[in-house]
């Protein structure tokens, strides 16, 4: 059976997240059983937990002080970096400034953020892998005196995720019957997007009510997200086929990983890019890391052939992926 008529019979009427473990990946053997897991998530659900990803528990704490360092800073301090003092929308953004569910929420999203791309830990002048940026070009902004650990907390976690993204390209390649090194090629460059993000206390806000998001219903832009959630707090909701919302609690010792827009494209949604939202009820502070993991930006996303049938037409016309990024930015902080 073709991808495209296995995605015809599938279900997608989950009640809970699988969890896959990474560790299984050691052997070619495991690596395809694991692809088989991922490629059942990714038609069903669109998102998975992964246990044993390799990442330290102090990158983690390291972020998690750090973020609350920063975003606890006073407002006019951190509106220094505001992402419209650059082109490429890196920076800070201040609760409600953006609103990725305008149809559904006319007073933006809850929550702020702070956000970064590729960068090396020693910085480089010229950096060869931002070389062909196009839409998404330029560097990153730091705040500098008042959060002095706030760069290197960032970068350690950013290029300690990126290793893990490294390792799942290869099994989406398997899960697709692909090469496992299908993606090397397209993933050699800086498109990665992290992003911190704290949601504060709604208490004493007249300009918020209880139905404000923390952040709307949306899809995320890129090929896939892996998202570091704080202990203890539930925030996230993904929405199933029968429209019912699943919550993705934290679960200790996991990341969570959910299928972007490109890859949905690139398979004709026989990958599922699943709705979701942050909805804050918890009456605590919550903070969160999401990466978003693409191609490099001139690399162009269409639909691949054995995702297409005669009754599976393509669904999407060739974007590149930074085009596709940036106009997506574009439309959650309403510049079009």
């Amino acid at each position: 059976m073709s991808l495209a008529e296995s995605a015809a019979a599938v279900n997608g009427a989950f009640t809970s997240i699988p969890i896959i473990d990474l560790s299984k990946g050691a052997t070619p053997e495991g690596r395809r059983a694991l692809a088989h897991e991922i490629r059942e998530a990714c038609m069903k659900v669109g998102f998975f937990y992964i246990q044993n990803h390799g990442i330290p528990q102090k990158s983690f704490d390291n972020v998690l002080t750090a973020m609350q360092t920063y975003f606890g800073l006073p407002m006019e301090n951190k509106m220094k970096l505001h992402h419209t003092t650059v082109a490429n929308f890196k920076g800070y953004s201040p609760p409600l400034d953006g609103n990725i569910d305008p149809a559904n929420n006319h007073k933006g999203d809850f929550h702020e953020a702070f956000e970064i791309g590729w960068e090396e830990l020693d910085a480089k002048a010229i950096d060869e892998k931002k070389a062909n940026d196009g839409a998404m070009a330029g560097g990153n902004i730091w705040p500098s005196d008042d959060c002095p650990g706030f760069r290197d907390a960032c970068l350690e976690y950013y290029h300690a995720a990126v290793s893990v993204g490294k390792t799942l390209f290869p099994l989406f390649a398997l899960a697709l019957e692909l090469p496992e090194t299908y993606f090397a090629d397209m993933t050699k460059g800086s498109g990665t997007v992290m992003r911190t993000l704290h949601f504060p206390l709604q208490d004493g806000r007249p300009d918020i009510d209880d139905e404000t998001p923390g952040i709307g219903a949306h899809t995320d832009f890129e090929c896939f997200t892996i998202l570091w959630q704080q202990p203890d707090v539930q925030v996230l909701q993904v929405m199933n086929s029968e429209k019912r919302w699943i919550n993705a609690p934290p679960i200790k010792d996991t990341l969570v990983v959910n299928i972007g827009d490109q890859l949905a494209m690139w398979t004709n949604d026989v990958f599922k890019s699943t709705v979701h939202r942050a909805v804050n009820k918890s009456g605590k502070e919550r903070y969160s890391v999401p990466m978003f993991f693409g191609t490099d930006y001139h690399v162009n996303i269409e639909p691949m052939p054995s995702c297409v049938s005669a009754d599976r037409p393509a669904k999407y016309a060739p974007i590149t992926a930074g085009d596709y990024v940036n106009q997506r930015h574009i439309e959650m902080y309403h510049k079009a």
